[in-house]
């Protein structure tokens, strides 16, 4: 590895370190400052933090990639990425802002499930805690793999190396700086890759030799076509992906950082902006990308590390040592943001309900302390085994959490009469359906369930159903829960 690719990176481990160092001395005195920032982030920070621990590797390496082997028509999943971001920052943000300060300071999502429907037997909340623990240490885990094949196969060191040097370095700032650490350093690393998404493809394009679709078209016609080989129904599959970011922890527990309500809109004008450009600077990579190595020869043997091949070839090694930055930005800022929900979760959900509830606030910050770092051995148990489908496994995280969680937060939200019973009837239908439509042993015209239709669709759906046929089967909420819900709506009116 060239000397300036190894002082670029050097730089950025050390970055990430002092920023982890900084918030440490500033805003970890109390839970609520190591797990959400004390509710005093910046709209620029929360912004540029939810959209950096959205993306991960997949806006560098996993969409790049589909572009380069199919072309357009991989385009519809980043197209509804991106209006489900949107729908998410105008349906979800404001609303979860003001109603889990409301319902007693709530500070994970399963603790603003439980006061929100009064769940004094904690039914609700272990149910959630148990989804996102379990969900949350399988995803890490498969941030960790990448980790390690990208050390493995760009710096020469041995794959175990590279997952205890990834997981390290996001453990030391995330461990020690909560909840303010792994958002400011996702500040500076959604920064990174926002620059590597511009560079790359437009360095790419003006080396192109003729126009990109004439060279598109010598690749494989079919690239230029939006359907592809797919069908109508692939399209909505692709599409709804979309559909998930209303119940991702990670990317909500944002919402819930942000200084006030009227921050909100700054920050969805900031946060959609980055993902528009760092979206079409992905679809650029792959597209140009393909062009380029036609053009020039290069074989291509995992379309994934185009991103990478590119930055080798055509950079100084001090840009693509920073380039390369911009891949381990993309891995660390969603693993550090997954370990710390895990880790509250532990903290608040378990440690704090069953163990000792009058626990001092100290307390509960070393909990939550230990707690990222149990995570974190576990993930890199997990990680041991190299032939885990890192793809399959962050398709299927996203599937579960966006069709139990999804429907649960925006019903919560917008429906006075929703109650408990309703709740917990969405959240086990979802999970469940989504764990049936990739594992039963069922066809449609020979096609396995989840090759027919991406699994959230069926699972959103039903746990719609379900909240909404139980809630009206039940009593009525309280009048104590109800009376929160129009002081919410009161408040969000005046904002």
């Amino acid at each position: 590895m060239e000397v300036g690719t190894i002082i670029s990176l050097a730089l950025y481990f050390i970055v990430m370190l002092g920023i982890g160092l900084y918030a440490y001395k500033k805003s970890t005195d109390d839970v609520s400052g190591y797990m959400l920032g004390g509710r005093n982030l910046r709209p620029s920070v929360a912004a540029l933090s939810a959209g950096a621990s959205d993306m991960s590797g997949w806006i560098l390496m996993g969409l790049p990639g589909a572009m380069f082997l199919t072309g357009f028509s991989a385009t519809w999943i980043a197209i509804g990425l991106v209006i489900g971001a949107w729908a998410n920052y105008l349906l979800v943000a404001p609303r979860l802002r003001v109603y889990t300060e409301r319902a007693n300071d709530a500070i994970t999502i399963p603790d603003y499930f439980a006061n929100r429907f009064n769940d004094s037997k904690n039914a609700l909340r272990v149910v959630s805690a148990v989804v996102i623990i379990v969900f949350f240490t399988l995803y890490t885990s498969s941030g960790v793999v990448a980790g390690g094949k990208l050390f493995e196969s760009s710096f020469g060191l041995s794959y175990e190396m590279g997952l205890y040097v990834t997981t390290g370095v996001v453990v030391l700032y995330t461990l020690f700086g909560g909840f303010l650490a792994v958002s400011l350093t996702d500040f500076v690393q959604g920064c990174i890759m926002f620059l590597a998404l511009i560079i790359v493809p437009f360095v790419t394009y003006t080396l192109l030799e003729q126009p990109l679709p004439a060279t598109l078209e010598q690749v494989n016609p079919d690239m230029l076509e939006w359907v592809g080989t797919g069908s109508v129904l692939g399209i909505i599959s692709a599409m709804a992906w979309g559909l998930g970011y209303f119940g991702q922890p990670h990317i909500i527990v944002r919402f819930m950082s942000v200084r006030g309500l009227k921050d909100i809109r700054v920050m969805r004008r900031i946060g959609m902006s980055w993902m528009i450009v760092a979206a079409v600077g992905a679809v650029a990579t792959g597209l140009c990308g393909a062009a380029y190595s036609y053009e020039k020869g290069i074989t291509v043997e995992d379309a994934e590390t185009i991103f990478l091949i590119l930055s080798q070839l055509l950079f100084h090694p001090l840009v693509a040592g920073f380039l390369l930055a911009a891949i381990l930005a993309a891995i660390m800022s969603t693993i550090s943001s997954q370990l710390l929900v895990s880790s509250s979760s532990l903290t608040e959900d378990f440690y704090k309900i069953y163990i000792k509830r009058d626990a001092s606030e100290k307390e509960l910050v070393l909990v939550g302390r230990i707690s990222v770092l149990l995570v974190a051995l576990c993930a890199i148990y997990l990680a041991y085994d190299r032939d885990s489908s890192i793809l399959s496994l962050v398709s299927n995280a996203w599937a579960g959490f966006g069709a139990a969680f999804g429907p649960l937060v925006l019903f919560s939200l917008y429906w006075r009469r929703m109650n408990l019973p309703g709740a917990l009837a969405g959240m086990i239908v979802g999970a469940a359906t989504v764990l049936f439509w990739i594992y039963a042993p069922v066809t449609i015209d020979g096609q396995p369930l989840s090759d027919w239709m991406y699994e959230i669709v069926p699972g959103f759906i039903l746990a719609s159903i379900a909240i909404v046929a139980v809630s009206l089967a039940t009593k009525e909420p309280s009048e104590a829960l109800t009376d929160t819900f129009d002081k919410v709506e009161a408040e969000l009116q005046e904002g």
